[in-house]
């Protein structure tokens, strides 16, 4: 299997994604750079967190017009698995590939700090090693990761049991004080309706190494390598 990193002017998680696959999970691994549409005969795409095109206009808003993500879109319908983190989220919103937006945090303030993450579902390429209501310890570092959707996406989401995974308390509980920006039913990262695009605005690639004080993130990427070794 090969997983390929996108690299936008802007990108400053590339490295770090690139890191776990190699160095972590020993999957071979390539960078991805943003104007060409060759995806170089990838497995998965990763898009990483930063601040592609400077996050000009909105975050995300340039990136999704840009070659490289012609060809991720054309990936993902054919059921390529794709995976969104922190920018990389708000960049598969603007591009279509999930619904809702990314919005500036309630308090108008960049947060970055650990935070717990409830997984609500164990069905999909990204959750598989996990179980439904393990909790998770994985940091966020963003302006704008207020998640919002309409009504009718929201239900859409939650009876298709597309929400991957929600703030909480460490205990695994819901609350309005676990919830760090603002985000519509706490929703930490959402599925897309095939199940094979994964966005989340916490950020695994930080939490996949024992000296980064987290290993739960290494969970997501284990099961999209188990998956993509099953397929």
């Amino acid at each position: 299997m090969k997983f390929g990193v996108l690299v936008f002017p802007g990108s400053n998680c590339d490295h770090d994604t690139f890191n776990v696959i190699a160095e972590v999970a020993h999957q071979p691994v390539t960078f991805l750079w943003h104007d060409s549409e060759d995806l170089a005969g990838v497995d998965a795409v990763l898009v990483p967190g930063g601040f592609a095109y400077g996050d000009y206009l909105r975050t995300g808003a340039i990136a999704r017009f840009s070659p490289v993500m012609q060809s991720v879109k054309r990936f993902a319908a054919g059921g390529g698995l794709v995976l969104g983190i922190c920018n990389g989220f708000q960049i598969l919103t603007e591009a279509g590939l999930l619904p809702g937006a990314l919005m500036r945090n309630a308090g108008l303030k960049y947060i970055c700090k650990q935070v717990h993450l409830r997984v609500e579902t164990a069905d999909s390429p990204f959750t598989s090693a996990l179980s439904k209501g393990d909790v998770l310890q994985i940091p966020i570092g963003h302006m704008e990761g207020n998640y919002f959707c309409t009504q009718d996406e929201l239900l859409e989401l939650e009876a298709e049991d597309r929400i991957a995974f929600r703030y909480a308390t460490p205990g695994g509980e819901i609350t309005p004080e676990a919830n760090p920006n603002g985000s519509l039913s706490n929703i930490a990262g959402i599925l897309n309706a095939k199940r094979n695009v994964l966005g989340m605005m916490p950020h695994p690639d930080r939490s996949s190494e024992k000296l980064l004080g987290s290993v739960d993130g290494w969970k997501i990427f284990a099961s999209m390598v188990q998956a993509l070794a099953a397929h």
